[in-house]
Formats: C-alpha cells, structure tokens, sequence
C-alpha cells in the first residue's frame, strides 16, 4: 500500500499489513535516519499498538508528525480491512 501524508516533511508512506501486523514500512522523503529507525522498530508490530504509540505526536511547533500521520493513515486502512 502506498498512502500519501499532509503537514510533514514525508510525502509518503509505503507498508503491508500481514496478518494484522506491519511489514516493509518505508518512508519517501523526510528525515532519512529518524524514519528509517522508526520503519524497522515497526515491522512485526500490531497494527492497533502502532495506533496507539503514534497518534498524537507532533512536530515541533506543527500539530502533527510523520507519524502521527502515518497512525492516522493506519486507522483510515484498518476501517476497510
């Protein structure tokens, strides 16, 4: 799945869902080391526990962050599953 991020460096955010857990998370733009760090931390991870850890989180002075947005994308993917 492919699925664009608004308000943040990222532009987009690449993943599978397998038997409910993530796999092959990959960041297109943004901060290279901090996304990559966070894309292996997540493999393997549920679905509805990197819900939880990400929604909320901002950016500085910005309401959001990558991955809050990425949190958000995975609720709007989890709705049609």
């Amino acid at each position: 799945m492919k699925h664009k991020l608004k308000g943040v460096c990222a532009k987009e955010v690449k993943f599978r869902i397998v038997d409910g857990k993530l796999k092959d998370v990959e960041f297109v733009k943004g901060c290279p080391g901090n996304l990559q760090a966070m894309a292996v931390l997540l493999e393997g991870m549920s679905v509805d526990d990197v819900i939880l850890k990400l929604k909320g989180i901002s950016c500085g002075d910005r309401p959001t962050s990558c991955s809050d947005q990425f949190a958000k994308v995975l609720k709007k993917v989890k709705k049609r599953l």
